[in-house]
């Protein structure tokens, strides 16, 4: 499995080690991306532009490898209309007061990007009780419960992957 490389306009995050899977491109450069074709989803938040580009995700499949995307609604919306036939998972807090803490606690936000981040996970979290959205909800209130959910599901996938070679 790999994360698929996500392509974003701004650089905030550059000076992270821990983020690995982020390309970073002037905004033109993604807008002309976009207007090609050249990305599986895309978003815009807080002034910034995000994506998946096609090319990331042909990499790793071009590996034999199970591809995972991180997006937000917006990104999952666009992906519903393509010919994938990805498994939808999100993962959520069990609450938004738990999700601000979180926030808070990491530091990495001005007062005005986690009231953004905030509203944007109080809608995607609302919009993800719709029927047919995503395939499974996991509940992050205890990340070793969290992780074996997660592990079981792409396990499965794994395996399917696996038998439909043989």
């Amino acid at each position: 499995m790999r994360m698929s490389e996500l392509c974003q306009n701004f650089h905030f995050w550059e000076n992270y080690p821990f983020i690995v899977h982020y390309h970073f491109v002037t905004r033109e450069k993604m807008q002309d991306g976009i207007d090609n074709g050249e990305f599986i989803e895309n978003a815009e938040f807080s002034g910034n532009m995000y994506g998946t580009s096609k090319s990331s995700i042909e990499d790793v499949q071009a590996q034999n490898l199970i591809c995972i995307l991180d997006v937000d609604m917006q990104g999952v919306k666009n992906i519903k209309k393509t010919d994938l036939n990805p498994i939808y998972i999100s993962i959520q807090p069990p609450s938004m007061e738990i999700l601000e803490k979180r926030l808070r606690d990491r530091q990495t936000e001005t007062e005005e990007s986690l009231q953004k981040r905030l509203e944007a996970a109080r809608i995607d979290m609302e919009l993800s009780k719709e029927p047919g959205v995503f395939d499974l909800v996991i509940i992050n209130d205890d990340l070793e419960e969290a992780y074996e959910k997660l592990k079981s599901v792409l396990t499965e996938e794994i395996q399917k992957v696996q038998d439909s070679k043989e």
